[in-house]
């Protein structure tokens, strides 16, 4: 059973995850103890996990914020990414479970796209990459990968442009899940490197036009 500090802490989480807290955010102690009806010991453990685990910073004087990527980060983000996702695809069943969530995962990015949620297109696609993580039938990996999204999502804040970003990248997921379905996983596999590649090149560039230099 979770602890208080564990359960609040998964809150925040969520919050990151859905793009809620973006990169750089200042966490007020008291704003959130009054919206999640905890003490300030509690949260104050809350901030101890959180920063352990990378998703905070603590700066003397000034507080908790959210934790902000580098450059380098990114670059080991994809590194991971591809070690992880296109074996799991290439290896992968196309009626494995999974291969469902990722179906699921395409037709919300489409719907968020429509309503012009983009943020909803974001959680959507990480919701996809982590369809396909599961296709590796590995919990441990599964874990792992949890906390890869949450410093993806960190990502995707820093770049505060929601559509750009995604809007690139919503029909190659579907066109990668197409192969999985029509039983060509490794062709699967290799669209997917390919797209992660792209996908860091971009984020890449990105990010170099809205980092703070010095």
């Amino acid at each position: 059973m979770q602890t208080l500090a564990e359960t609040v802490a998964e809150r925040i989480r969520e919050k990151v995850i859905s793009g809620t807290l973006t990169p750089g955010s200042h966490l007020s102690e008291m704003v959130l103890c009054e919206e999640l009806q905890v003490s300030r010991n509690t949260l104050r453990e809350v901030f101890r996990i959180l920063t352990k685990e990378g998703l905070l910073r603590y700066e003397a004087n000034r507080g908790v914020f959210v934790s902000t990527p580098s450059m380098s980060t990114i670059i080991d983000i994809y590194r991971v990414r591809r070690f992880i996702e296109c074996p799991a695809l290439a290896q992968a069943h196309p009626r494995h479970p999974g291969t469902q969530r990722m179906r699921l995962a395409v037709d919300d990015a489409h719907l968020c796209r429509e309503a012009g949620n983009w943020l909803g297109v974001g959680s959507a696609d990480i919701s996809f990459h982590s369809a396909i993580v599961e296709l590796a039938d590995s919990p441990r990996l599964s874990s792992f990968y949890a906390h890869i999204s949450l410093e993806l999502r960190l990502v995707f804040g820093l770049l505060q442009d929601p559509e750009f970003l995604h809007g690139p990248f919503i029909d190659q997921n579907g066109e990668i899940l197409l192969e999985l379905e029509a039983g060509r996983s490794v062709a699967a596999a290799e669209k997917l490197e390919a797209y992660l590649l792209r996908a860091e090149r971009f984020i890449l560039g990105a990010y170099a036009r809205v980092a703070p230099s010095g």
